[in-house]
């Protein structure tokens, strides 16, 4: 049964020419909760190999921006919507990354996650390096979200995630968190959406 359901969505991604099936679990959250709209501008964390990118451009449309960045370098994400892609081969953890995510857009309307840590094995580590991730995230969306601003974000589930899940409730008007359908449920991996960005 697993293994037809991602054999579904690795099929789909194909046909839709996505590079990888990861893009669903932005698109069912953004079908239910509405994270992007047309013209906004988008920052994509962990943008390789660019499903994510690709798809916010579809929905941004022509008036918008996607700027993704990723410790694997991009040559180019293949452009399937009509916003400006651009991918930035940089590490999210060092501290020029604000000022070089700024040169592109002083704000952003929307911040998405979909990094991963290099699993071990060791489920408390792993976790451990994924809320590290998280937190750099939310902190990056802290300086570079507008008011009112979107932030959706991949975590595993397990110790301190519940402290995470507040800090991000702390920060916006609506917080919940998401299981999408494309992602495998013995999975950990959850999704944290925050609408509504509180300056």
């Amino acid at each position: 049964m697993v293994k037809k359901v991602q054999d579904y969505y690795f099929k789909k991604a194909k046909k839709e020419n996505y590079p990888a099936r990861s893009v669903y679990k932005l698109v069912e959250a953004h079908e239910k909760h509405t994270i992007l709209k047309s013209g906004d501008k988008v920052l994509d964390l962990g943008c390789h190999p660019g499903s994510w990118s690709l798809y916010s451009a579809k929905i941004v449309g022509p008036s918008g921006l996607v700027v993704g960045i990723d410790l694997k370098n991009e040559k180019k994400i293949q452009q399937a919507g009509k916003a400006k892609i651009i991918a930035i081969f940089a590490d999210i953890m060092a501290p020029e990354t604000i000022p070089l995510l700024a040169e592109y857009a002083e704000k952003f309307d929307v911040v998405i996650s979909d990094m991963a840590p290099k699993t071990t094995g060791n489920k408390w580590s792993d976790q451990q390096h994924s809320l590290d991730l998280c937190r750099q995230a939310l902190f990056l969306a802290d300086q570079l979200l507008k008011t009112g601003g979107n932030f959706y974000c991949k975590v595993f589930e397990g110790e301190d995630f519940k402290l995470f899940f507040e800090s991000v409730r702390e920060k916006f008007e609506f917080a919940k968190i998401v299981k999408p359908k494309s992602s495998r449920k013995e999975s950990r991996e959850v999704f944290v959406l925050g609408k509504g960005f509180m300056q």
